[in-house]
This record gives structure tokens, C-alpha cells and sequence, in this order.
């Protein structure tokens, strides 16, 4: 069972189905106007389907009928939706132009394999008639890393589907390894793993609209990562179909055999070969869950804390601490507004604890019931020596309940003139502060600098996302209006200013989104020269034509 595409938002986030979080005369838009000072929001729907048009696709009727010999009439489309369904990813940036109908780069077809087989044959294809072929799953990307580049604009394009490979192939519960075909969505992948008692445990916010292969191809991160690990750590082995044949990567548990190729498959982005099947590391299905709340003077005392609890190697399973901006806006964005008693009580009550602007710190703990028990007591105990104030598990509960509805949120802003966009990167402990502020501030300035009228400003906030003995990663979100004459150039403004400070600031461009071509342009940067050099040759000696995913990762 596979997502029908017709179900989903061609130029948005999830279900067509789905509620508007913030309908017309919600109280939300009062505070989001007057929190960016604008006088009034705008009208700025997304183009309708049937106003838009696409350019006519270079495959002709020879290569369509050939495509269909080897996947099937019903696997190989053509038609308009599937082409701007797969013409980009979900970025803010890539919204921008589908929103407007812009779709000037769409694939020339959408192919969806049901075997590496299947693959292996339209791969062939590619090569023999020099068509460039994008891997895409659940087409999340938020960086840029599934838009339908051909590399040159005579070469026609196939964006490969990989949602019809997802099947659950084998589970060892002795080695506590499954064998999962890559186009599987994260829903469908923890119903079948915990039909069998067992999980990934990988649930980014994406989760419900996301892949295993694209997981895995962008080194992403699911929220309870402490616990789990990121894609690069649960990952054993991969079956990648690539230009010069499949390739099976190494799955021993571990080796001193030279490097391991799994790590270069992790992040690869679809530029090396197409992630057919991958071999993950499994759990038991947790117990116990554990989500509460603390609440701190400041973001500096909440770091403190979060990085005590990854040096007390206290099992937790997530550790996300909130900078005094996004507690507040959160808190505010997510009421039904009113000023009533219990707020009054509340807001008194944080000012007689000295929390004017509190951070908020969310703990999350997972396993068998004494192993959470013992780790609520260390977490506690933790949090309050650094001066937390605890408020109870209500605030994690509410938490874990909305975990995925975030992006649902975006596209009603976007619907009222209202841009926002997120971004990511990680440092060590000691830079966790100077990059938290450098990083902010950089947004800010680059927001004043970019707003479409003077008295407007736009919003940054930010959280220490996931964590480590050595680190974290510093995740943030920035709300503006939208300069509607320019938005693309606003957008790469802000954009530019936030990466550049990353990079001054000693963090990575990419934590957990990826490289894709949004951030191709920082790339070289961080990985030196030499790196570079190393990254180029791989990706000739794997695609030497160049047809895999053109203009991602390397640019």
C-alpha cells in the first residue's frame, strides 16, 4: 500500500484533506500581525492547479512506450499533476514557485519501479539515451535535494518513484536487524516492524510523508535520536542500483576492512545510485514513555542542563531546549487568545519564579519502565541543580501529540503574505551559545534588511534540537513578510546570511536536512579541497555520465 499522489498537496504540506490550523478569524492572526507590524495581511493564495501549465515533455511517444515495457502502463506517467506534483521538493524556496506555477523544471515522466530490477532497466535506459534520472521518495526535501534538474536543457529528465518498493523484507530478531525496500513511508514501516514487537524509532517531523531511502540519502534525524541514532548510525547495510550495476554494501556488525561504505551511501542524495533496500538496526517497542517540561531563566542555564545530561549518560531519548523567542511565540501562535484568569495566574506565577522569558526544555525518555523511572529521577535532578522550574508531563504530552503538525502550519501563512523558513546546523558544546547568537542575529539583520515595509521585522527562534556528549544541534525558524515584487530574492537574503554566519560561526551547514542545492554553495567550505576532490572522484567512478540527481551535493 502506497500514498495515492492525488490525495496529497501538490503545492503544499500533507493530505488535501487536511484542517486548516489557523482558519479565517482565529485569534492567531491578530498576534502573528502585530508580532511582524504589518497593518494588515494580504491575500496571497497558491495559483489553482488549472491555471497553471507545464512545458511539454522531451520524451517522446518511442521512450514512453519503452519506459512502459519495462515498469508498466500504470507506472509510467506523464500527465500533468504527476509532473508538478514531482517538479520539486518542499522548501519554502521550492514552495515559492510552485505556489506561483512556476514550473518550468518538472520532469519529462514519473516512473515507479516495484523492483531493484525495474530500476536497473530504466537506469540502462538513462544511460543509452542520456536522460538524467532523480530518486524520489516521499519528496520532503526541504534543500532543494529532488528538484527535477536535467543538467542541461536539452536532456530530458525522469523523476523515479520509489514509493511502490515497500515492502518489509526480512526481520531478525536475533540480530535485531530489518531488511526494508527504500520506498516505504514511515507510517506504513512502524506498523509493519510493530505488528513483530519491534521499531525503528526514527520519527522526524516529516514522518507521515517521508521515506526510508530519502531518511537515509539525506542522514536524517528522527526526533527521539538520542536514543535511536541519526540515519548513519542505524543504518547496516544498503542495495543500491547505480550506473555501472548494483552494489551491496558490507553488513557486519562491525569492521576493520578499510572504511566502511555504508557512511558514503548515508548522504550520498541520490547522486551515487538509487537506495533500493537498506538493512536497519531495530529495537523493542518501548514500555514506557516519558515527555515532560522544564522551564528555565534562560537559554544559557537550559544548555548547561541538556549538556549535563549527555555527560551523566542518563538513557534519555530526547533532549529539546527552546530559546526564550520560540517558547513565547509557540505558547502565543498555539492559543485560542483571551487574556483569561489562568493565564493571569500562570504569567504571575513565572514572574515570582524569576522566568520573565523562560526557555522551555522538553525531555523525552523511552525503554522499559525502570530504566525510564531511573532516568526521570537523573533528568530531574539535572535540571533542577541548573535552576529549572519542573512543570509536569502536560507540556510533553502536548508535544508529543502535535510532533508532526508544524509544517501544516506554513501553508496559511503563506496563504496571508506571511514567509517562513527553517534551517539547521551543529557545533560542539562550547560553541553552542556564540553560534546561537551569531546565527540569530544574522537572521535578524538579514529579515530587517529584506521586509517590504518600513516598521516590519520578521521573527527568529530556535532550539537545541538533538544532542551529544561533544554537541548539539541548533535548529531555527524564521517568520517574515513576504516581499511579494521579490520573494525569491528575499528568501536567498535571508538565506545567504544565515549560511555564512554558520559557517563563520564553526557550525555545519547541515545537521539533518541535507546538502541538495540549496547549501552545494557552502559545501566546499566545510569539507576543504581535498574533500571535495574526494567527493568528485567518487561520484565518477559511480556515475561517470552524470545522470543521477544533476546539480545536487556537488553543485
Amino acid at each position: 500500500m502506497t500514498i495515492d499522489r492525488q490525495t496529497l498537496r501538490w503545492n503544499g504540506w500533507g493530505l488535501v484533506t487536511q484542517e486548516n490550523p489557523y482558519p479565517d478569524g482565529a485569534a492567531q492572526w491578530i498576534f502573528i500581525r502585530e508580532a511582524l507590524g504589518m497593518k494588515e495581511l494580504p491575500s496571497t493564495p497558491a495559483k489553482r492547479f488549472t491555471d497553471i501549465s507545464l512545458p511539454k515533455s522531451r520524451l517522446d511517444e518511442q521512450a514512453i512506450s519503452r519506459l512502459k515495457e519495462i515498469c508498466g502502463n500504470n507506472q509510467v506517467r506523464d500527465d500533468d499533476y504527476e509532473r508538478a506534483f514531482h517538479a520539486r521538493g518542499k522548501s519554502y524556496h521550492d514552495l515559492l514557485y510552485v505556489r506561483a506555477g512556476k514550473l518550468e523544471v518538472a520532469p519529462d515522466a514519473v516512473v515507479y519501479p516495484r523492483s531493484p530490477e525495474e530500476v536497473e532497466q530504466v537506469m540502462a535506459f538513462c544511460l543509452k539515451h542520456n536522460v538524467a534520472l532523480v530518486p524520489f521518495g516521499g519528496g520532503s526535501s526541504v534543500v532543494g535535494g529532488v528538484t527535477a534538474e536535467s543538467g542541461s536543457l536539452e536532456r530530458a529528465v525522469i523523476t523515479l518513484d520509489m514509493t511502490l518498493m515497500n515492502r518489509v523484507l526480512k526481520i531478525d530478531k536475533k540480530s535485531m536487524t530489518a531488511t526494508v525496500q527504500a520506498g516505504i513511508y514511515g507510517p506504513q514501516l512502524e506498523k509493519a516492524l510493530q505488528e513483530h514487537g519491534v521499531t525503528l524509532g526514527h520519527y522526524p517531523q516529516s514522518f507521515q510523508f517521508s521515506t526510508l531511502g530519502g531518511w537515509i540519502a539525506a542522514r536524517g534525524a528522527g526526533q527521539q535520536s538520542n536514543r535511536y541514532g541519526k540515519a548513519e548510525k542505524w543504518l547496516v547495510a544498503a542495495k543500491l542500483v547505480t550506473p555501472k550495476g548494483v552494489w551491496q554494501t558490507e553488513d557486519y556488525p562491525a569492521s576493520a576492512a578499510g572504511p566502511n561504505m555504508n557512511q558514503i551511501v548515508a548522504g550520498s542524495e541520490g547522486t551515487l545510485g538509487v537506495i533500493c533496500e537498506a538493512t536497519v538496526k531495530i529495537h523493542e517497542v518501548p514500555k514506557a514513555k516519558d515527555y515532560r517540561g522544564y522551564l528555565f531563566k534562560d537559554f544559557k542555564s537550559g544548555a548547561r542542563a541538556a549538556r549535563a545530561i549527555n555527560h551523566a549518560d542518563v538513557p534519555v531519548a530526547m533532549v529539546r531546549l527552546s530559546d526564550a523567542p520560540e517558547t513565547y511565540f509557540f505558547q502565543a501562535a498555539g492559543s485560542s487568545g483571551g487574556g483569561g484568569l489562568k493565564a493571569k495566574l500562570q504569567a504571575a506565577y513565572l514572574r515570582m519564579k524569576g522566568l520573565d522569558a523562560p526557555c522551555l526544555m522538553l525531555v523525552g525518555l523511552e525503554g522499559d519502565k525502570e530504566t525510564v523511572a531511573y532516568a526521570r529521577q537523573r533528568t530531574a535532578a539535572i535540571a533542577q541543580k541548573h535552576g529549572a522550574t519542573a512543570i509536569g508531563a502536560s507540556a510533553g504530552r502536548k508535544w508529543f501529540h502535535g510532533r508532526f503538525d508544524g509544517p501544516h502550519i506554513r501553508d496559511p501563512l503563506m496563504d496571508r503574505g506571511i514567509g517562513v523558513d527553517t534551517l539547521e546546523t551543529s557545533t560542539h558544546w562550547a560553541n553552542i551559545l556564540p553560534l546561537h547568537e551569531k546565527v540569530s542575529a544574522a537572521i535578524t539583520k538579514a529579515m530587517a534588511e529584506n521586509v517590504p515595509e518600513t516598521g516590519q521585522r520578521g521573527i527568529v527562534m530556535g532550539h537545541i534540537s538533538h544532542s551529544y556528549p561533544d554537541g548539539a544541534s541548533l535548529y531555527f525558524t524564521y517568520i517574515f513578510p513576504r516581499k511579494l515584487e521579490d520573494e525569491a530574492g528575499q528568501w536567498l537574503a535571508i538565506k545567504r546570511a544565515a549560511s555564512d554566519a554558520i559557517l563563520e560561526g564553526g557550525g555545519t551547514i547541515s545537521h539533518h536536512h541535507g546538502v541538495g542545492i540549496d547549501h552545494a554553495p557552502w559545501l566546499a567550505e566545510e569539507k576543504g579541497a581535498q574533500g571535495m576532490a574526494a567527493l568528485a572522484a567518487l561520484k565518477k567512478e559511480f556515475d561517470p555520465e552524470g545522470v543521477l540527481n544533476p546539480g545536487k551535493l556537488l553543485g
